[in-house]
């Protein structure tokens, strides 16, 4: 029996949950015996975010065994494939994870068959920046630079201004224009060319540089060089908008990421130095001044100030932090200084571990992201096999025109990219992860966006999730005196101990300002209550039950004990010289965003359910309290599975609860939400963390993944519904190569903006 379940055997207030302690269960609590109620989680409290279970595809970081690359260029998931295909293949590589939110690449290699020089240069041959990182140093994010410096601009600047140059001179004479066109092509294709040929090498031959490459040449061959120049320059230009929209959709995190400060001033032997932030170990003192970024994760030993913490909470009221208190890094200092013992290192601190969390759901494949990557392996091949089909058949069994229909099988070999296919997922689940993580809301990946958007019906445990996670006195009734009398007498018997409920009574005597009343002879009386002495009489406090024995309780006592206990409430009765004084009401009251969070559950037409350890009267009166469909108490944590099953079945559930004892439901469940304010297992176990403690979330939650799921209809609605149209128009003629191009980058960038809508505040994580 842990301490929390022993202190509630010395000093037991009636409290409303079951206990059996021989099976070493204090249900309500947790089934450790550790009350939930017994350590409150303030707002503020550190929050060990636990990363759970990777889902399939996750790009994690493997860890010992792999070496490291930063990988720029990176814009899409083809680009991905790439270079896990060429990378893969390479003698001694037993393993490659490549992770396009963190421009990273994990390789599992022999150095003595292939060193890591070789594996960079593998890349770079593929048009790529490439850079090792070493085991002891942290990965550093890449720089950004203006994109008309990027490689990438500079090829669509350049095919701009060649192509204009062209154009202008063809007006003069088509002939010198003639074959300005054709050495425009040939120049601009050469970087395109170069990169499809290292692919195909490697063992990946149908890439949208070797699609492009053979469009290009078979359009200067046909005598449409001016054409093939305006497809290159629109195919630069559509490169440059894919990396803006891929970085714009990499910016959330790296903006959060950047919170942290590069430098913190440290306090030793009462000198202040400056140090990298990087460099801070547990045990630092760290000081914080006024406008700065909180530089680590640590408690407040110095100095009370408010801090913005809606980085890490999306609560966008600033929080007041004392002594003894709780602060993230990345918070900031609003209106004074303070001095904090650093708790973890700045690679383990809050912000660092919600970035990782990010960037590794990310990296999770959906299952619609699944069956688009599979789709799109037989796409490509079928689509060109087809171009070729629509290039020689009609000349050969027709007696159609070569150059007529090798012109439109080169226009169908760029259609039969899948680029904006391929993306149409990942840019939708990246940018919702981004939106939500904004808000607060951690959430594991793209399956798990996914689930909820099926979700139909939400559980609730109590205590810590619903309500706020400590009693509050509710009522008071006096029959011998006042009730602030009565309170004040209350309170110096309980002042002393650290029971919850006791140290309710004494916050509320404290709240009405009385004065404090000595007390002498306090003792715990093991499971029943408390004892001592104070104004001249022997006091007694404990649950009704007990009360009665110690003295006789009247009929009025009586009858007001159980009217406070129909509405839900957990009662102290005071004895004063074996003479029931009076009763004192309390109960953990909801959060104060409870009733607007299950009204906005109900407004996307999904029903409540409130499953607690607590007594069924209490759950009860809070389940009508809050509007809640079906509110059940009296349940062990076997009991909230077992039933979490059968409201699921052909359902899609979410659990919502905070501590240990909910654990095993939020496994159940088809989504499990922690509070950020909960244990670490049930963070662990949950698909979802809540870190800003809000009800209100978990609609927000779910509204989030139904528009992610909706985004993504449309992205695959945009890439396969331009593709077809062009691919018939191609077929019949009525459009050529520049407007093949449109259908891949052209749908790409559409793709990608649609998907970056979902980072508005409007899209759902934010209401």
């Amino acid at each position: 029996m842990d301490d929390h379940l022993r202190r509630d055997a010395d000093h037991d207030h009636g409290c409303s949950c079951r206990h059996d302690q021989e099976a070493g269960r204090h249900d309500g609590h947790s089934p450790t015996g550790g009350a939930k109620h017994d350590h409150p989680h303030a707002d503020g409290t550190a929050c060990d975010i636990g990363h759970g279970a990777l889902a399939d595809g996750m790009v994690a970081d493997p860890g010992d065994g792999y070496r490291r690359f930063r990988v720029s260029g990176m814009d899409c998931a083809s680009c991905a494939s790439t270079i896990h295909i060429a990378v893969g293949g390479m003698p001694g590589v037993s393993d490659v994870r490549v992770s396009i939110p963190r421009e990273m690449m994990f390789v599992a290699v022999d150095e003595s068959r292939t060193p890591l020089s070789a594996v960079r240069e593998r890349v770079q041959s593929l048009g790529y920046g490439a850079d090792i990182i070493e085991d002891d140093t942290p990965a550093p994010r890449p720089a950004r630079i203006a994109w008309w410096r990027t490689a990438k601009g500079l090829h669509a600047i350049i095919g701009g201004g060649v192509t204009a140059t062209a154009f202008a001179v063809g007006q003069f004479s088509p002939f010198v224009g003639h074959f300005m066109f054709i050495a425009a092509a040939m120049l601009l294709a050469l970087p395109i060319a170069r990169r499809a040929v290292a692919a195909a090498i490697t063992g990946a031959p149908f890439t949208i540089e070797m699609l492009m490459t053979v469009a290009v040449i078979g359009a200067v061959i046909i005598g449409e060089p001016a054409e093939a120049t305006v497809v290159i320059f629109l195919f630069a230009t559509g490169e440059v908008l894919e990396g803006y929209a891929a970085g714009r959709a990499r910016a959330g995190i790296e903006a959060l990421a950047s919170l942290v400060p590069d430098r913190a001033f440290v306090e030793e032997n009462g000198i202040i130095r400056e140090i990298p932030a990087s460099e801070i170990r547990p045990g630092h003192i760290v000081l914080a001044r006024p406008g700065d970024h909180v530089a680590a994760d640590g408690t407040v030993i110095e100095g009370r100030a408010h801090l913005d913490e809606a980085a890490i909470t999306g609560e966008s009221v600033p929080v007041s932090r004392g002594p003894g208190e709780k602060v993230f890094a990345g918070s900031v200092a609003i209106d004074a200084a303070l001095k904090i013992s650093a708790e973890k290192t700045a690679a383990d601190n809050t912000i660092a571990r919600i970035v990782a969390l990010v960037e590794e759901a990310q990296d999770a494949k959906a299952p619609a992201e699944r069956f688009i990557d599979g789709f799109s392996r037989v796409y490509t091949p079928l689509v060109a096999a087809l171009g070729l089909l629509v290039a020689i058949v009609p000349p050969l069994l027709f007696d159609g025109n070569w150059e007529t229909w090798i012109y439109r099988g080169l226009a169908l070999l760029l259609i039969g990219c899948p680029c904006a296919l391929v993306i149409s997922v990942p840019a939708a689940i990246a940018s919702a992860l981004s939106a939500s993580a904004r808000a607060g809301i951690l959430v594991k990946g793209g399956v798990i966006l996914e689930t909820l958007a099926k979700a139909d019906i939400v559980a609730f445990d109590k205590t810590g999730t619903l309500t706020r996670g400590r009693p509050a006195v509710t009522g008071v009734h006096a029959t011998e005196s006042s009730e602030d009398g009565l309170l004040s007498l209350a309170a110096a018997i309980e002042a002393g101990s650290s029971h919850p409920l006791a140290e309710a009574i004494v916050a509320e005597a404290k709240k009405r300002n009385l004065a404090p009343t000595s007390a002498s002879g306090v003792t715990a009386l093991a499971g029943r209550g408390v004892t001592g002495s104070a104004q001249g009489r022997t006091i007694f406090i404990g649950a009704p039950r007990f009360a009665a024995e110690e003295g006789e309780i009247g009929p009025a006592l009586a009858a007001r004990i159980v009217a406070f206990e129909q509405a839900g409430n957990t009662i102290a009765v005071v004895v004063a010289d074996r003479i029931g004084i009076g009763a004192i009401a309390l109960r953990d009251e909801p959060r104060d965003d409870a009733r607007e969070g299950i009204a906005a559950l109900k407004a996307l037409d999904v029903e409540t359910v409130m499953l607690s350890g607590d007594n069924p009267v209490t759950a009860s009166a809070i389940g009508r309290s809050l509007d809640i469909d079906d509110a059940r108490g009296g349940l062990l944590p076997a009991e909230k599975v077992e039933a979490l099953r059968a409201i699921s079945q052909q359902r899609g559930t979410v659990m919502v609860g905070d501590g240990i004892n909910d654990a095993a439901a939020l496994a159940a469940a088809s989504v499990g939400m922690a509070m950020g304010s909960g244990t670490g297992l049930a963070r662990e176990t949950g698909g979802v963390a809540l870190m800003g403690n809000r009800v209100l979330d978990v609609a927000r939650a779910i509204a989030l993944g139904r528009a992610t799921m909706a985004n993504i209809r449309q992205n695959v609605a945009i890439a396969i519904g331009l593709k077809a149209v062009f691919l018939v128009t191609t077929i019949f003629g009525v459009t050529g190569l520049w407007i093949a191009v449109f259908a891949d980058t052209g749908a790409t960038v559409l793709v990608t903006l649609n998907a970056m809508r979902l980072l508005l505040p409007s899209a759902g994580a934010r209401g």
